[in-house]
């Protein structure tokens, strides 16, 4: 897809038009207290939340596609606000991503509900109201006048709407949306995560994996020691090469400076066993994560690991052959890669006038759509540093911010 000029395109005035729909919201704010008001917290269902919106989109006279989890109380949203008749982009178009869970609120200290948005000074408080639901009421927002451009034959290519579910419990519902896509021969051309970056440009971040290794031992009496196995001594060994292994990753030549944090890390996270200091124990359990640099891969960690594991399991069969050790993964998410989007940062540039480029450790579904061939870039209202905790909010600025982004990207989409 050729870009036209966009010089022009961030310097036009932005249009103060909000467009009232049914019962709906007509702008952000009144978009995102309504958000925060549906409990999508992961464990939970969001449809009620995807519903609102379904409808919303339908009275707009979009056709909307939902994708859902295998017991059916979860979906995915996609809709696309379609180009022109006479548009030289009619099949790819960009993609406004977002998810709609939300962390749990349980054990933390919250001033106000946090599911009811509460307005203080120039914050809205609420859980979600950074990370990410700021983002989505802000696109909501918009697409009544991506509509109006579409009728009018003025939308260049295609404006794609994509909400998804788990994203916060390992980018779970990405996968399902993105292969439908794939099944339906819909191939955007970029995509825009809307995590919160403070309206900054994140072009590339860590990918994560999570593992679980059990250590299966034997038990005996503690006076009787070589009869039995012990689990948590060799679960030990076994972190302690872990630890010396995130030393080693750590001081690579191919390390990249522009990241947060500008290595790949492995970090022990959880541990738990034995039953008795009077037992040798038979069984402990921990987990640890990995979170790569997008030129590195989890082989670069799970050759060396594995290895240690054949080692380590090795000797406790030569005291009882029904004894090792158990490598589990948990969880898989991709890094994301600047190396495709170059033409969508210049966009992004060209709409901010900020050419700042960060590179972070956290991950988003944003690895997922580069993996699916989608140039990405994640740029949103808020600041991380919010999110997950007691009395998340947003700055009112934010996202007034975020508004005046989406409307000139609008734009950039129009025909002139």
């Amino acid at each position: 897809m050729t870009l036209k000029n966009y010089d022009n395109v961030a310097e036009r005035e932005t249009p103060n038009t909000h467009y009232s729909i049914g019962n709906y919201p007509n702008d952000s704010i009144d978009w995102l207290t309504r958000l925060i008001a549906f409990d999508t917290v992961s464990r939970h269902s969001n449809l009620a939340l995807i519903d609102d919106v379904k409808a919303y989109c339908e009275q707009l006279g979009l056709t909307v596609d939902l994708t859902f989890n295998d017991t059916k109380n979860k979906a995915n949203l996609f809709v696309t606000v379609p180009a022109g008749k006479d548009a030289d982009e009619v099949n790819h178009g960009l993609v406004l991503s977002g998810h709609t869970d939300v962390v749990p609120v349980d054990g933390q200290d919250w001033t106000s509900e946090p599911f009811t948005a509460t307005i203080r000074g120039d914050k809205i408080f609420g859980r979600g109201a950074c990370d990410m639901k700021g983002f989505i009421a802000c696109a909501l927002t918009l697409l009544p006048q991506a509509v109006k451009l579409s009728n009018a034959g003025q939308l260049r290519r295609p404006l794609h709407l994509a909400l998804s579910f788990d994203e916060e419990v390992g980018c779970l519902g990405a996968p399902l949306l993105l292969a439908d896509l794939k099944a339906r021969g819909i191939t955007p051309d970029y995509c825009i995560v809307g995590e919160p970056t403070n309206m900054t440009m994140v072009v590339a971040h860590k990918g994560i994996a999570v593992y679980r290794c059990r250590v299966h031992g034997k038990s005996a009496h503690s006076s009787l020691t070589a009869q039995g196995v012990n689990a948590i001594s060799y679960a030990s060994r076994l972190i302690g090469y872990v630890d010396e292994l995130a030393q080693e990753i750590s001081h690579r030549s191919d390390n990249d400076a522009l990241f947060d944090v500008p290595y790949s890390t492995l970090s022990v996270g959880t541990i738990q066993g034995g039953t008795a200091t009077n037992i040798v124990p038979n069984l402990c359990e921990f987990t640890f994560d990995y979170r790569n640099l997008p030129h590195m891969t989890q082989d670069d960690i799970l050759v060396p690991i594995a290895a240690k594991v054949a080692e380590l399991s090795a000797q406790m069969q030569a005291r009882a052959a029904d004894t090792g050790i158990e490598l589990l993964q948990e969880e898989s998410v991709p890094a994301m890669t600047d190396s495709d989007s170059a033409e969508l940062q210049a966009l992004i540039i060209a709409l901010t006038g900020d050419d700042t480029r960060h590179k972070v450790a956290y991950a988003t579904e944003g690895g997922q759509f580069t993996n699916s061939g989608i140039p990405t870039i994640i740029c949103g209202p808020g600041s991380i540093e919010q999110a997950h905790k007691a009395d998340e909010y947003v700055a009112l600025s934010e996202m007034a911010r975020c508004d005046e982004f989406l409307q000139k990207l609008l734009n950039s989409c129009a025909i002139n």
